[in-house]
């Protein structure tokens, strides 16, 4: 890559526990961000405490790598004397900045702790360069966009300005059906708030569609919200062109070895698309281990523009991981199909059967035999499968192992 534009981008991960800080820091991550007990997006992550604050930081810090603390949900008023308290913790235990959703909280931290960045998140929906503007007025030091713009808008904010506050952009994890994440879905329905951390996730959900009265037949097509993963591996050179300066990566509720897998893939690929002669390529073990780790399928969410039949397939909204083949035959103990990825005794598989997920038959390979694959008796009801099913490969012990001696 070439231009005075050229930046090196910033990778940012997340931590969920001590293990997913340990483990971006391992594989390359420049910042991690996380979140305490109160005030953040992921309620349901381990999370740190205020007693682990300090040593988290000095932890980061001894390793070079930035800290964000997460404040980024919708705050109530009587919750302000709260707010201020987490604020002036941040900033005694050495935290490098907020991010924030709500705009009383970013005037807040502006003056309570002068010595914090501010980082607008994403849920702010911010998707022109009049809302960065916006922004700087609160006090705002770096904006999160929303991960609904395209390249092309992206390149806009920098080519329109200049001089527009740094921004940042998620590059990888799970994407929301509603914009920027603003969800009501949840609260209507479970009383509880996403945007207040507690999201039931009520995209992921089969739904069915009606039209003037009558439910249309979709086939195996039933989770109509459940977007797949976002992946952005191909456009790092695209994002880095356009002045993007953080890529962040989704995932505080992830495992450990999900942060090791995928801040390594994507050090790499900012690494090697920052290379002066070399021709950007992402490598096929890479590409696996994105979608080993986590993926409903992976897709390039709204970079290259609106695409929801894409977006969305309908088929399953839980982690598939890589496609394995189709069943040519079942016997009373084992399923035949040609592998399209490499299988190996101790790796697991689910058969899609185009019903319930919650139903899925699967297991872990006990033998293999040319075509054919042994499970234990009593795993999995060989009854329920027919040739045609889909097969895919959800876990991979090796590999896992491998990232956790990252760690």
């Amino acid at each position: 890559m070439s231009g005075a534009r050229q930046i090196r981008p910033e990778l940012l991960a997340p931590a969920g526990n001590w293990d997913c800080a340990r483990a971006a820091v391992a594989n390359g991550a420049d910042a991690v961000y996380f979140g305490l007990p109160a005030f953040n997006a992921r309620m349901r992550a381990d999370n740190f405490t205020e007693a682990d604050l300090p040593a988290l930081m000095r932890f980061l810090h001894d390793h070079g790598v930035r800290g964000y603390l997460t404040l980024n949900i919708l705050v109530f008023t009587d919750e302000l004397a709260e707010a201020e308290r987490f604020l002036r913790l941040a900033e005694a235990a050495g935290v490098d900045a907020v991010l924030v959703q709500d705009l009383g909280i970013a005037r807040l931290a502006a003056a309570v702790a002068p010595g914090l960045e501010i980082h607008a998140s994403t849920q702010m929906t911010i998707t022109s360069p009049e809302g960065v503007h916006f922004a700087r007025t609160l006090g705002v030091t770096r904006v999160v966009l929303a991960r609904e713009l395209s390249l092309r808008e992206l390149r806009k904010f920098r080519e329109d300005d200049p001089e527009m506050l740094p921004i940042e952009t998620f590059v990888h994890g799970a994407l929301c059906v509603a914009y920027s994440g603003q969800c009501l879905t949840s609260e209507s329905l479970g009383q509880r708030s996403a945007n207040r951390g507690e999201c039931a996730q009520a995209c992921r959900l089969p739904w069915e569609l009606i039209v003037d009265g009558e439910k249309r037949d979709l086939g195996d097509r039933r989770y109509l919200l459940s977007p797949q993963d976002l992946a952005a591996i191909d456009d790092i050179p695209a994002l880095i062109e356009a002045g993007v300066c953080s890529f962040k990566i989704e995932g505080r509720l992830k495992a450990p070895e999900y942060v090791a897998a995928v801040t390594q893939v994507y050090r790499r690929a900012i690494d090697r698309a920052l290379a002066d002669g070399v021709a950007y390529t992402v490598s096929r073990q890479d590409r696996y281990r994105l979608e080993m780790m986590f993926s409903r399928g992976l897709f390039s969410g709204w970079l290259h523009g609106v695409d929801h039949q894409s977006l969305v397939h309908a088929r399953f909204p839980t982690k598939r991981g890589p496609f394995a083949g189709v069943i040519r035959e079942v016997g009373p103990d084992y399923v035949a199909f040609a592998a399209e990825d490499d299988l190996k005794p101790g790796d697991g598989v689910v058969f899609d059967t185009g019903g319930n997920p919650d139903h899925e038959q699967g297991g872990r390979i006990y033998e293999i035999r040319g075509d054919r694959y042994f499970f234990q008796r009593g795993r999995i009801d060989f009854s329920r499968l027919r040739p045609g099913h889909r097969v895919w490969k959800t876990s991979d012990p090796a590999l896992e192992r491998e990232l956790r001696k990252t760690f």
